[in-house]
């Protein structure tokens, strides 16, 4: 009897409690790193397992060797103390008094003084590697190139000059300040990504239930001790490692991220080995349990977990590129590609011909200035910035919208989603459920009436329906769920349930016809076997306190157990033989039921002897005893009402071109008609296809991606599916997957992305998490298990309707890095290119100096690419198709055309303009420069000359700087008029950040322009006034030119522009 009520002592606590005074989601071994705009993080289940096993084996060894088990010292250290614990040997009762506790827990008193004892239940922060840190700053990104340059150009000034030129001495010095700007960004950059990470995890504490004082509680992680007894159910990480005093017979845990084991290790109170590291009575920290339940008693915490014990031994994680580190990267090669072809026409030009033949016009010296200057026109300094910016904006962004987002990658990835597969309960409804009807006795009645009816009958006269009351004893006892006894005082509908929803909905109807307490202290646990979702039912053996025999309850799915039961309680009671007729009866309120929205639970019972229970129960023979000969009880009907704002974000979603797939383990029917309540589906119901449509489908024919007809698809159809027949399933718009397994739903998401889909999935249950991580985007929600929730890639810690804002904003960040990146090469690369061309094939004075190239590039320039981090969405943003990876490339011809032909070739020829008109203004014609390669007619002055090239350069330079003031205001929108996406006076579009960032650029002119001791330095002058006042024109022109583009894409989507627009 005490062992008995000591199994029954296990209460294992779930969403009866609100998910924000609990929920444990903090994924310790994330991507959350402060380094996630740069580099994903290989998950640890890559590197622990080596480590692991090894561990194991040595610890093996230990046991029979002295010293020689392990050559490095902390894995000697490590070793030997794993080989020193024996928690697992010991019993339980030993255990208790070593550690000073007891059933009831620790005192609060005492676990005070061991958390000061032991410190928080954490991993030490890893050593700091602060000059590779540094390092990273000064040489990463584009840093190399800045400081080579600067040094290149520092030799051509000294010792190579001939004489000196200190306009090189002041170029160099400015790209070492450069450098010195990036480096210290690229610090302040990654401080700044780090606060926002830090912050999104600080959202989610880690809890976990503990026994204290005799009152379980939750209680962050990070305060366990060594003592405590804490409380673990399916779907639980182990926040520390444990000693397993009590399990239930289906309890496992999966050690995978450890071991590398994909099968789960039975949990056992007995000690299994010797060996600490592979013993089943022992839990560690980071593991999961997948099934069943279990208590135990924390025996340590921190660095002194096994998990504690690897991390110190871990050599640190490797990082692989992101998907859009690879499209920089790819971006950068065909940079590069340019910058190695022009340089090396320009030294074959110059010791081809030059050299020899113009031996005057370019010496070493400025052959290494126009070399290095032509490297850093080609590369947009700007880029890693926004990159790196743009990412961290999001993450703030989605945390304000309680999206938290693990690694900055899967913001990328969010952009190109084409399918979601949703799971149903939880993420498409409210997850409240209900019991709304009910069937027994022979007569179906709603919830409220079915007290009455249990006392006095449906009517005046009537006897009462007494297979109410058998109803009401099932609902009770064979049901996982718990009252919160703190609130049994309160009204019915205000009682916390410790519980899965459905249990939870049924334990309160029994609570309706009388008190769950009472009747649970008449009877006795023997065995359970929770729901699982390949059974779709639980099962209770339980007996009277004052009896030998008991009975076997087990509520589930109907078309699971309907064809199980031979008999059915009737009206008085009693069991009688099930017909026919009945039979039918109950499959038509079955299928009526599911098809107005309801999820149906069958509850049946079956009398077993005392001697079956004597000879031991077991899984297999209550399974066994379960296949047939049941009695049924009754039906109940629950609702689980559709979210309000689901049906709006379904419609967003599809007119983002993105289609939405109902997954869930609910009969075919109840998920068709909660499908059709969300909006997933459509269609009307005659029109909905089934899997019989596959098999007339003509296999030569591919059915159209526009079809709008829906259909509905059971999980076990789904074995029988060939790749063709898959080929026309995943064509259909409105998809319902019913009655689906954790394998089925793993193989809905591969067949997706097999068709060249991007899937992303939701769900929030344990058995959620091999598809959750199988999909390119996993989605779980912050209610959801932690097994979901270490799997997926994002978390929603408010609703479902917070998908459309990460979508959204993933879409956005690309959007952002191809405006930054159009923005950036018309000025800093093309129009800065042909200058120097300019120069070394026609012999003119080369326009624009090596100088006030850097300065458009890593100034002027760099200020408005940052603020494009900050655009907001355009309106017609979740109005397009999601991107292709494969096709729609971050780089290609059609940005590159905008960008050169288009954007930088008007702002190169007007800025031409404008510099050779001041030179024939000033007496200095074209026809006298071209060709000359520095051998002027003795009518010119070389002095005046270059007086005048300056002033020339000067005037390029403002003309370009002027002009990509527009370019800037232009790129903000891909089609949508600057007029529709105004940057001021409407908060939903506006960025007020431009309009510093031009003032920064115009004060970046006045400052090298405008102060005379500079002048003669770097080779500027001042410029006429009316060069401020002419490229505003030019760049009005531009911005006109660029809204009639747009204009004629807008009107005439099909036409030659919409089709070359970037």
């Amino acid at each position: 009897m005490e062992q008995d009520d000591r199994k029954d002592h296990i209460r294992i606590a779930e969403e009866g409690v609100h998910r924000n005074e609990m929920r444990s989601i903090s994924r310790r071994n994330s991507s959350l790193s402060i380094h996630s705009a740069r580099g994903r993080v290989v998950a640890p289940e890559n590197l622990l397992p080596i480590t692991y096993r090894t561990l194991s084996y040595k610890v093996d060894d230990a046991f029979d060797k002295d010293a020689s088990y392990a050559s490095d010292k902390r894995e000697r250290k490590q070793v030997q103390g794993l080989t020193e614990l024996d928690h697992h040997l010991v019993t339980v009762d030993e255990l208790q008094r070593r550690l000073s506790t007891s059933p009831q827990g620790l005192q609060a008193e005492q676990a005070h003084r061991r958390l000061l004892q032991h410190g928080k239940n954490q991993l030490s922060p890893p050593p700091s590697r602060w000059f590779q840190t540094i390092m990273g700053y000064l040489f990463g990104g584009f840093g190399t190139i800045l400081l080579g340059g600067g040094i290149l150009v520092f030799i051509a000034w000294k010792p190579l000059g001939d004489p000196p030129a200190e306009a090189n001495l002041a170029l160099a010095l400015v790209l070492i300040v450069v450098w010195i700007i990036n480096a210290a960004f690229n610090a302040w950059q990654d401080w700044s990504s780090s606060r926002v990470m830090a912050s999104i995890t600080t959202m989610l504490p880690d809890q976990c239930i503990v026994t204290r004082d005799n009152n379980p509680a939750y209680l962050s992680a990070l305060d366990l001790v060594p003592g405590d007894l804490i409380q673990i159910k399916q779907g639980n990480k182990l926040p520390a490692d444990v000693r397993l005093i009590q399990t239930s017979a289906d309890a496992k845990f999966d050690r995978s991220i450890l071991t590398g084991e994909s099968e789960p290790v039975s949990g056992t109170v007995e000690c299994t080995n010797n060996n600490y590291l592979e013993t089943n009575n022992i839990g560690l920290q980071g593991t999961y349990c997948v099934s069943g339940a279990a208590l135990g008693i924390v025996v340590a915490t921190g660095d002194q977990t096994v998990f504690g014990r690897i991390a110190s031994l871990s050599n640190g994680r490797r990082t692989e590129m992101t998907p859009m580190q690879k499209e920089i990267l790819r971006f950068v090669l065909i940079i590069v590609a340019f910058i190695v072809t022009f340089v090396v026409i320009i030294i074959v030009i110059w010791a081809a011909y030059l050299h020899k033949d113009h031996p005057d016009f370019i010496n070493v010296p400025t052959l290494i200035v126009s070399c290095v200057s032509v490297g850093i026109a080609f590369v947009p300094e700007g880029l890693p910035i926004a990159v790196s910016m743009g990412l961290t904006i999001v993450a703030g962004i989605m945390k304000k919208n309680k999206i938290l987002c693990k690694s900055l990658a899967t913001v990328e990835t969010l952009g190109a989603v084409s399918v979601i597969c949703s799971d149903k309960t939880g993420t498409l409804t409210k997850n409240e459920m209900f019991v709304a009807k009910c069937f027994s006795g022979g007569e179906e009645y709603i919830s409220e009436d079915a007290k009455e009816r249990m006392v006095h009958g449906s009517a005046p006269g009537e006897l009462p329906n007494e297979s109410i009351a058998v109803v009401r004893a099932i609902g009770g006892l064979c049901n996982a769920a718990e009252f919160d006894a703190t609130t049994l005082e309160r009204p019915l509908h205000a009682m916390k349930i410790f519980g899965d929803p459905t249990d939870q909905a049924i334990l309160r109807l029994s609570q309706s016809l009388g008190s769950v307490s009472d009747l649970r202290g008449q009877w006795k646990k023997v065995f359970e076997i929770p729901f699982n979702s390949k059974n779709k039912f639980m099962i209770r053996v339980m007996c009277p306190h004052n009896q030998d025999s008991g009975y076997l309850f087990i509520k589930g799915a109907p078309d699971m157990l309907l064809s199980k039961c031979a008999h059915v309680v009737n009206r008085n009671g009693q069991a009688e033989l099930l017909s026919q007729a009945e039979r039918n009866r109950l499959e038509r309120i079955k299928d009526r039921w599911s098809a107005e929205g309801k999820r149906v639970i069958l509850m049946a019972q079956r009398l077993v002897s005392s001697d079956w229970i004597k000879a031991g129960v077991d899984e297999r023979s209550a399974l066994q005893a379960a296949q047939d000969g049941l009695t049924l009880v009754g039906l109940v009907g629950l609702i689980d009402p559709p979210r309000d704002e689901i049906p709006g974000v379904i419609d967003t979603l599809r007119r983002a071109s993105i289609r939405i797939m109902m997954v869930t383990g609910d009969y075919k029917l109840t998920a068709q008609a909660i499908a059709i309540e969300c909006g997933i589906i459509r269609t009307p119901p005659g029109l909905i296809d089934d899997i019989k449509a596959l098999d007339h489908a003509d296999k030569a024919t591919v059915r159209s991606t526009d079809s709008t007809t829906a259909i509905v698809v059971s999980g076990p159809e789904l074995a029988d599916l060939s790749s063709e027949d898959w080929d026309t399933l995943c064509t259909y718009d409105e998809i319902v997957f019913a009655r689906t397994t954790p394998e089925q739903k793993l193989r809905i998401v591969k067949e997706f992305q097999a068709r060249d889909n991007i899937v992303a999935m939701t769900g929030d249950g344990v058995n959620d998490a091999p598809s959750l991580k199988a999909a390119d985007v996993g989605v779980a929600l912050g209610s959801g298990s932690d097994i979901a929730i270490e799997a997926a890639d994002i978390v929603l810690l408010d609703s479902f309707a917070a998908i459309v804002e990460a979508v959204k904003y993933g879409r956005l960040v690309y959007d952002n890095l191809k405006k930054t990146i159009i923005y950036l090469l018309p000025a800093g690369s093309f129009s800065e290119l042909w200058p120097v061309v300019t120069n070394v094939v026609l012999g003119v004075p080369q326009i624009l100096s090596s100088f006030l190239m850097i300065i458009i590039c890593c100034l002027t320039d760099c200020a408005g690419a940052i603020t494009l981090a900050f655009e907001k969405p355009e309106s017609d943003l979740l109005l397009r198709p999601p991107r292709d990876p494969k096709k729609d490339r971050l780089v290609d011809v059609k940005l590159l055309g905008h960008a050169y032909l288009f954007i930088g070739l008007y702002e190169c020829l007007m800025s031409y303009i404008m510099a050779f008109w001041h030179m024939q203004r000033r007496g200095v014609p074209f026809s006298a420069m071209v060709l000359r390669y520095g051998s002027w007619d003795p009518q010119y002055d070389p002095d005046y000359v270059t007086q005048v090239a300056n002033e020339a350069s000067s005037i390029y330079f403002v003309n370009l700087v002027f002009m990509q003031f527009f370019n800037l205001l232009a790129v903000r929108t891909r089609r949508l008029s600057i007029f529709q996406q105004p940057p001021i006076l409407k908060k939903e579009t506006q960025n007020l950040l431009l309009f510093p960032a031009m003032l920064f650029a115009l004060c970046v002119v006045f400052i090298f322009l405008y102060i005379p001791d500079l002048h003669g330095s770097i080779d500027t002058t001042t410029v006429p006034v009316e060069h401020f006042f002419l490229p505003i024109a030019f760049g009005m022109g531009l911005l006109l030119l660029d809204e009639g583009r747009k204009y004629s894409v807008r009107r005439w989507p099909n036409g030659l522009l919409a089709r070359i627009a970037w």
